[in-house]
C-alpha cells in the first residue's frame, strides 16, 4: 500500500503549573507535537488520535484513514511518555490546540478519535468545549481554562474504549497489598493470583471488589491530608507537590477467568499473556500510575477525577461511532454498554456500534481489522 508522507506539527501550548518539567524551556515555551497524514487534494474532515501520555504519533490509524480521504494527526500531550505529573485539565488544553491547528488550516470537520485512554480524553474535552465549567483544578489551584482553549469538534469515534484511568484504577487496584511501602507484602485471603482462590466465587469477588474500593479510599484519604499539610506551609518556596508510589495496580479478576464478562478475548492481560503474564504486570516498576504526584493522583486515579468517559459523553451533543474491539482484555461488555447509556443508546441516540470481532486492544498483527476499523470511521465521518 503507498504511505503518505507524514508531516511533522509543532503547536504552541499555554504554560502548566511550576516545575511542571524538568525542562526549563519546556514549562517557559511548552509545546506539544503531532504527525499529520494529510491526503492530496482539498480534504473537508480531519481527525485528531490522541492519548494522555502515549505517543501517538504513530497510531495505526493514521495512514489508513488518509488513504481513505480523512487527514489525521496523532497528537502528544506535553505528558508524553511520563504520567507523573499529569493533569487531565491541563491534557484537554492541549487537545484543544489541535482542534485549533486543523480549524486554521481550513478544515470544515474536526473529530475525535478516542482509542484506549483516550476515549475518555475526547469525552471530557468535548463536555469542556460544549460547556466550560472547571474553574479550579482539584486541589483548589486555578484552572486557567478558557472557552477559546476548547473549540468544540463534530463527532467523537471511539474504539478499545475504556471508561477512563480513574474507572481502571477502581477495577485494577490489588486489595491484597498490606504496606503500601512494600510491593511484596500481600494477604493472602486477598491474593488474587493464587490458586486456592479459582474459580472465583461470589463471596471471594465480593469480598475482593469492597476491599479494592477500601484501599483507594484509604489512599485518597492519605493523597487530601499530605496535600492539606504540604500547603499548610508557611515557609517561603515550600514544596506544594509531592510524588509517591502506588504497588500493585493490575489486579481485575476478568484476566483471570474468562467466564467473568465473557467476550472472545484470551487470558490474562494486555500486557502480559497467562495468569503467570498478568501477576508479571502487577508486580512490575512501570505500570499504571506506579509513580504519580498528589495531584496528578487527583485529577487522573481518584474517585473524584472529572475525567469519567461515560459521565462526560452524556454531557455532550454530538454523534459518536463507538468500534468495539471483541477480543480486547482491558474492555468488555460492561464498558461497551456504559458508553452506549451514555450516548442514548443505539435505538434512536446519537451513538452507533460497530463490533470489530476478534479485535484485540492494540490490533496487534490484525491488518485486516485495522483496515474494517478504519472503513467504518471514515464511512461514519464522511456522513456527518
Amino acid at each position: 500500500m503507498n504511505s503518505i508522507p507524514l508531516q511533522l506539527a509543532v503547536i504552541d501550548v499555554k504554560p502548566g503549573a511550576a516545575l511542571e518539567s524538568q525542562s526549563g524551556l519546556q514549562m517557559m515555551r511548552p509545546r506539544i507535537y503531532g504527525a499529520l497524514a494529510q491526503p492530496p487534494g482539498r480534504q473537508s474532515v480531519a481527525a485528531i488520535v490522541m492519548h494522555p501520555t502515549s505517543n501517538f504519533m504513530g497510531h495505526y490509524l493514521l495512514q489508513p484513514l488518509a488513504r481513505r480521504g480523512i487527514a489525521c494527526m496523532g497528537l502528544n500531550s506535553r505528558y508524553a511518555g511520563n504520567d507523573t505529573l499529569l493533569l487531565m485539565e491541563r491534557v484537554i488544553q492541549d487537545l484543544g490546540a489541535g482542534v485549533r491547528h486543523l480549524r486554521d488550516q481550513g478544515y470544515d470537520k474536526v473529530v475525535l478519535i478516542g482509542n484506549s485512554g483516550g476515549a475518555s480524553l475526547s469525552a471530557f474535552y468535548q463536555a469542556q468545549a460544549e460547556q466550560l465549567s472547571i474553574e479550579r483544578m482539584l486541589d483548589g489551584d486555578p484552572a486557567g481554562l478558557s472557552p477559546q482553549d476548547l473549540p468544540p469538534v463534530d463527532g467523537l469515534a471511539l474504539c478499545a474504549a475504556h471508561e477512563g484511568r480513574s474507572t481502571l484504577m477502581r477495577n485494577w487496584i490489588d486489595p491484597s497489598v498490606i504496606d503500601e511501602h512494600d510491593a511484596l507484602a500481600a494477604d493472602p485471603a486477598l491474593d488474587l493470583f493464587d490458586p486456592a482462590h479459582r474459580p472465583f466465587s461470589g463471596e471471594f469477588l465480593a469480598r475482593f471488589r469492597q476491599a479494592q474500593a477500601a484501599r483507594l479510599q484509604r489512599l485518597e484519604d492519605w493523597v487530601d491530608a499530605r496535600l492539606r499539610l504540604l500547603r499548610a506551609q508557611t515557609m517561603p518556596g515550600h514544596a506544594r507537590d509531592e510524588t509517591f508510589v502506588i504497588h500493585r495496580t493490575h489486579a481485575d479478576p476478568r484476566c483471570l477467568d474468562l467466564s467473568i464478562e465473557p467476550n472472545d478475548r484470551q487470558l490474562g492481560s494486555v500486557w502480559g499473556n497467562g495468569i503467570d503474564g498478568a501477576r508479571a504486570v502487577n508486580y512490575a516498576a512501570s505500570q499504571m500510575g506506579r509513580i504519580t504526584s498528589l495531584t496528578g493522583f487527583l485529577s487522573q486515579w481518584s474517585s473524584r477525577s472529572r475525567a469519567d468517559g461515560p459521565a462526560n459523553l452524556a454531557r455532550t451533543s454530538v454523534p459518536v461511532l463507538l468500534c468495539t474491539y471483541t477480543a480486547d482484555q482491558s474492555t468488555f461488555p460492561s464498558t461497551r454498554d456504559a458508553w452506549l447509556r451514555a450516548g442514548g443508546g443505539e435505538a434512536g441516540g446519537r451513538i452507533r456500534n460497530v463490533d470489530i470481532v476478534g479485535g484485540n486492544h492494540y490490533l496487534a498483527g490484525q491488518s485486516e481489522l485495522v483496515e474494517q476499523t478504519a472503513d467504518a470511521m471514515a464511512d461514519w465521518m464522511r456522513r456527518l
